[in-house]
């Protein structure tokens, strides 16, 4: 092959740095730690992304792909700093990221039957490295939300919703996911299972009944239980309850020490 300039290496001369630049949505492999088994593979969606300075053409999208393979081996998720640093210097960026985004499964025991079945909640981790680096965990929590104003003014049921509770945290000591799952399906009127008998919806439609949520109320108690962990240095949480009586959704969002 005949010597070609190295387009990517060119100086540019707009004066326009790039937040960031890389590649997304790759599909991977991965394994995460599960607190009943220890280990649970999945599969992840990717972002990589750098940096690229003012005066940089552009930046080379084959050495993300490169350094991953070369974690393959390892937990790319016990290994993301010094992921994050190899991809920081093989690509001469000032700062680094990544977005890990995959399906974590957790067995249920429907409530009265106990029938067990297999529940997927949305997981992720967003991470970064520039002078430091910097770590966040983060779950998406199906719950159900009965509407409190609705139980009040109706003489007969109440209306309720699929809801979605949003967690991200920073922490100075390991947090298991489970840990963030369960807090947010403590919030709710009542949690989601996969495999429900007759039993077990009477019981979680009449647990709803008795537990009627607000979004607000939601996020208030998540804020609640997440001050008190001692884990938990700052947080962002949402919620968003898909409203049965409207086409639209409600919607409450808390940040502390983010």
């Amino acid at each position: 092959m005949k010597n070609k300039k190295d387009i990517q290496s060119l100086t540019d001369e707009r004066n326009v740095l790039i937040d960031k630049v890389g590649v997304k949505g790759v599909r991977y492999p991965i394994t995460v730690q599960d607190k009943e088994f220890g280990t649970q593979p999945t599969i992840a969606d990717l972002d990589i992304y750098v940096q690229l300075p003012h005066d940089h053409r552009g930046t080379h999208m084959s050495r993300f792909l490169e350094v991953l393979n070369e974690y393959h081996k390892d937990s790319i998720v016990e290994n993301l700093e010094n992921f994050l640093k190899e991809v920081k210097s093989r690509l001469h960026a000032e700062a680094s990221f990544v977005n890990v985004r995959f399906p974590y499964f957790l067995k249920k025991k429907a409530p009265v039957s106990g029938i067990e079945s297999l529940l997927d909640y949305n997981c992720f981790f967003e991470a970064s490295f520039a002078e430091s680096y910097d770590l966040v965990i983060g779950v998406v929590v199906p719950v159900t939300s009965l509407c409190p104003c609705s139980k009040e003014i109706s003489e007969h049921g109440a209306h309720n919703q699929r809801s979605h509770i949003t967690i991200r945290a920073r922490f100075n000591e390991f947090v298991w996911l489970e840990d963030l799952i369960a807090m947010a399906e403590e919030t709710a009127s009542c949690e989601i299972y996969p495999l429900l008998k007759r039993v077990d919806e009477k019981f979680v439609t009449e647990k709803a009944y008795s537990r009627p949520r607000f979004v607000e109320d939601i996020v208030r108690e998540m804020a609640v239980r997440l001050r008190a962990d001692d884990r938990i240095t700052g947080f962002r949480v949402e919620s968003e309850n898909y409203e049965s009586i409207h086409n639209h959704s409600a919607y409450a969002f808390v940040e502390e020490n983010f």
